[in-house]
Order: structure tokens, then C-alpha cells, then sequence
């Protein structure tokens, strides 16, 4: 029995084989190419499904974060954990409220409370999968929890 996401997946296949408006594979590269883009969505949804067992690692992508070079960390995250087999959820978030200290991320380790990084910047980002991602090691740029939620009330 095929699982939603599977089923999902199929549907969008048989639907840009069936709909002639969409790009025709006209070559095996052009399958290849396809099956990847695919698999990488699946692969997508798959982690999205209990992030929780996961490391995530969350990006700051408000305008001030942009502005202060958040994108190009966000880059950086994605294409180094992939080349270092680190099986990781990174995503982009809104404002964290740290603007001064931007670009800012969250990272949270498998079934650990999260932890906020300010003025990361690729060096900063490369010490915090060195150090702390991979060895638990913290690392100095963390940002102090200054809040209570509702559920610490």
C-alpha cells in the first residue's frame, strides 16, 4: 500500500505525463532529471514528518536577516551538512526578534530544547557544525532565552 505522500507524488507524474502543456521527456537525461527533482521532494516530505528526531536547523529570513546575509548562511548550511552526511531539516523562519544580532539561526539537536545563534556568518556557521552540532560543544555567539512561554507560565 502506497503512503499519501507516494500516492501524491504518482498523481503529479501521471498528471505532466497525461497534460501536453507540460515539458515533454524527451531525452533520458530529461528523465534523470526529473526522477532526482522528485526523490528530492519526497525526500523532503519524508523529513518534515517528525523533525523532532532530527536536527533542524531554523534561519532568520526577515528582512533584516536577509539584509545582514542571511541567504548566503542559509546556502551554507544546506550544501555543508549535505557533504558531510549530516542528515539535518534546514528551514527559513521569520523574524526571532534579534535583529541586532542578525543573521540569526535556531538550531535544535535531536529531542534537545533549541539553541539561538546571533552574528553567524559562513566561519561562524562551519564552527557551529563543527563544534556543536557534531560534538555537542557549545560555541561562543549563543543568544540568552530572555522569555517564558505560556507553558513555563
Amino acid at each position: 500500500m502506497l503512503s499519501k505522500t507516494y500516492k501524491s507524488i504518482v498523481n503529479k507524474i501521471t498528471h505532466k505525463l497525461k497534460n501536453p502543456t507540460m515539458n515533454k521527456v524527451k531525452s533520458l537525461a530529461d528523465l534523470k532529471k526529473m526522477k532526482e527533482q522528485l526523490q528530492s521532494k519526497i525526500e523532503l516530505r519524508e523529513k518534515g514528518e517528525d523533525p523532532s528526531s532530527r536536527l533542524q536547523v531554523k534561519v532568520a529570513m526577515a528582512t533584516c536577516g536577509i539584509a545582514s546575509g542571511a541567504k548566503t548562511v542559509m546556502e551554507f548550511f544546506i550544501d555543508e551538512l549535505e557533504k558531510r552526511s549530516i542528515d539535518a531539516v534546514v528551514t527559513q523562519t521569520g523574524c526571532m526578534g534579534y535583529c541586532y544580532a542578525e543573521p540569526t539561526i535556531e538550531v535544535q539537536l535531536p529531542n534537545q530544547e533549541p539553541v539561538v545563534f546571533g552574528y553567524v556568518d559562513n566561519q561562524k556557521a562551519d564552527e557551529i557544525i563543527e563544534k556543536y552540532i557534531k560534538n555537542g560543544e557549545l560555541v561562543d555567539g549563543i543568544i540568552p532565552m530572555n522569555y517564558n512561554t505560556i507553558e513555563n507560565k
